[in-house]
């Protein structure tokens, strides 16, 4: 066989190889980058970006394994009962997340930390939410279905409300399914949709009664001083009353014996004067 034909068989062996390892090389990146959490299903399309769905699988936690540039998640009819701090930090493109129907009943704070300039919705309806946290909902700004979860309408959701950034229309998901006080009437009515309840009256009272005690202890304690001070008092004006009371017998006693020393001296200058008479 002639040299040169040696010599293009060998390279077009070592260009095969080489060809085949970046096909290889292209593949497994490409599947690094569209890797999807187990048993979960991921799509793409160009418009709508990376799409996770792991609906129905009775998971009870979030999956740790989320692509980082998935745009959709949908976790919704699942069995989880919480989202912990920092569930979803790391996913900076998430668009929309769907956790409805599941069994969640804490919100830990900062659950949608990292979300705030991408996510635009969330799927929080059917589970069991019953206090609202503001802090799980840290800098989120998207608009939130909260409806069918059994809230509790009280003081303190009254308080959190106007420190989420949440779009408004949001919590007017908030129906109340409890509340406190219970006699309020606010059960099965949106919250939002009653501006003119005060579910913190009965705080208010409670502090105003607390502020009453205050007061009223003090001034007991303020009238018991001021009683023993004036008895105290009385008792040494008495004391020295009576030593006031004491002086005026001796002062008579010292003039007294002053007249009776008078009365001796006159006497002797009289004999004195008899004497040289």
């Amino acid at each position: 066989m002639p040299l040169a034909a040696v010599w293009l068989l060998r390279y077009s062996v070592v260009m095969c190889l080489l060809l085949h390892s970046l096909v290889l090389m292209t593949t497994c990146f490409h599947h690094a980058a569209t890797a999807c959490s187990k048993n979960c299903y991921c799509s793409e399309t160009e418009s709508e970006g990376k799409t996770m769905r792991c609906s129905n699988l009775q998971l009870t936690e979030i999956p740790e394994d989320i692509p980082n540039d998935t745009r959709r998640v949908y976790l919704d009819f699942n069995l989880i009962t919480a989202v912990p701090t920092n569930a979803f930090a790391s996913l900076t493109h998430l668009f929309e997340l769907d956790l409805s129907h599941n069994e969640i009943g804490q919100l830990e704070p900062g659950a949608f930390r990292g979300l705030g300039s991408s996510l635009q919705f969330l799927d929080l309806s059917s589970n069991k939410l019953v206090n609202f946290n503001p802090d799980a909902f840290e800098g989120l700004r998207a608009r939130a279905n909260l409806t069918n979860n059994p809230w509790l309408c009280d003081c303190n959701l009254q308080m959190a409300l106007p420190r989420v950034d949440l779009e408004p229309a949001s919590l007017t998901g908030i129906v109340c399914q409890s509340s406190d006080p219970e006699e309020i009437g606010v059960q099965g009515l949106s919250f939002l949709l009653e501006p003119d309840i005060d579910l913190c009256v009965v705080m208010k009272r409670t502090t105003d009664v607390a502020m009453l005690v205050v007061m009223f202890g003090w001034f007991t304690m303020v009238i018991s001083y001021l009683v023993y001070y004036v008895r105290a008092n009385q008792e040494d004006a008495r004391r020295h009353l009576e030593y006031l009371k004491s002086l005026p017998s001796r002062q008579g006693k010292s003039e007294e014996s002053s007249t009776i020393s008078t009365d001796a001296i006159t006497n002797i200058n009289m004999n004195g004067w008899t004497k040289q008479y």
